[in-house]
């Protein structure tokens, strides 16, 4: 029933874990190769947090009404159109942005409103818009990570809104263009390569994707840039990665020297310092085809982004497999010496220093 709140968030957990059960099943009998597997887990979080999306949105509007703007003069409620005109999105960063979910992968969530809102909500139990919208967001962080008897559908982690973990939990599209285009770190720069909108609003979708591809495509200076790349990645690894695992012969496929975050470093610096004048960069949200882009923009050779592409899909294929195995994403340091190689060799020759 709709108004079934918690019949709802299981059925939702019954849904994914089937789903899940036939993905991991093809991938495992080799029906489905990376790529599409992590096409498949990211569309499953989708349609899970598009439904997500509806169920907080329908709670909320029977209690107290429905949120509005003022369209020429005129008070217009929103969802008339459904979550298509809600005046509320979802953007999903990291792996759900960049559609790469792996099995056991939390959500990197973003939530934003439509700034125009203003006034009360038209039900019994009104509500001012911005508490509206706030409610809305913490009823999905509730649908998503409660723990029922067949667990959280997925953890959420909401660090990469604006402000992090001392910003609003929901951020108003004028409060999140603002903090964008002028007080965002680097690091919040490279998480928006990997951004997109899931599941909303349509027209607010539009406005998010205009100012990311704006924010994005800044001229910046490459050298300066260099420098805070590679700073924020050595604290990060000084922070994830366990210290002596290299001497014990322990390759950690997404912190290790060579592994996956390196990759992903590698691109975003790429679009941050070139896409003002490639702006073709700035397209796609997942790694893959923006090396491809680099490669034919001429930016990285042919073999440099092939090298990289190899690198990052046989890191990927492992760490899905030890993922299945519940196991964590370490590997003897005697596999993937070539890619390892490749990746390092191309840090020095892009960023200037050793990684």
């Amino acid at each position: 029933a709709p108004d079934d709140l918690e019949g709802n968030m299981n059925a939702l957990r019954y849904f994914k874990a089937s789903r899940q059960l036939r993905v991991a099943a093809s991938e495992v009998t080799g029906r489905l190769p990376l790529m599409k597997v992590s096409d498949e887990l990211t569309f499953l979080a989708e349609v899970i947090l598009e439904q997500a999306l509806a169920m907080a949105w329908q709670d909320l509007v029977t209690k107290h009404g429905r949120p509005a703007r003022q369209v020429d003069g005129e008070r217009r409620p929103f969802g008339e159109a459904g979550m298509a005109d809600c005046g509320f999105v979802v953007m999903g960063y990291g792996k759900l942005g960049g559609i790469e979910l792996g099995h056991g992968s939390d959500l990197d969530l973003v939530f934003i409103y439509d700034s125009d809102a203003r006034g009360a909500t038209d039900g019994d139990r009104p509500l001012d818009c911005s508490v509206f919208f706030t409610r809305l967001g913490q009823r999905i962080i509730h649908i998503l990570d409660t723990r029922t008897a067949m667990g959280p559908l997925y953890e959420v982690d909401m660090r990469l809104r604006p402000q992090g973990n001392s910003g609003m939990l929901v951020a108003s599209y004028r409060g999140f263009d603002e903090y964008q285009r002028q007080s965002a770190w680097t690091w919040e720069h490279q998480a928006l390569v990997r951004a997109r909108v899931i599941a909303g609003d349509r027209a607010l979708a539009e406005r998010c994707e205009i100012c990311r591809r704006e924010v994005l495509r800044q001229a910046r200076d490459a050298a300066a840039l260099a420098t805070e790349v590679r700073e924020m990645r050595s604290k990060m690894r000084n922070h994830l990665l366990p210290r002596g695992s290299e001497e014990r012969g322990e390759f950690h496929l997404k912190q290790g020297h060579g592994g996956i975050v390196d990759i992903e470093f590698m691109v975003q610096y790429a679009v941050l310092a070139w896409s003002h004048r490639t702006p073709e960069l700035t397209d796609w949200s997942d790694n893959i085809r923006i090396l491809e882009t680099l490669s034919r923009q001429g930016l990285f050779t042919e073999q440099e982004s092939r090298e990289l592409v190899e690198a990052y899909i046989s890191y990927r294929s492992a760490a899905h497999q030890l993922s299945l195995q519940q196991q964590p994403d370490v590997v003897n340091t005697e596999l993937f010496g070539e890619e390892r190689h490749a990746v390092s060799a191309k840090w020095q020759k892009l960023l200037g220093a050793p990684e």
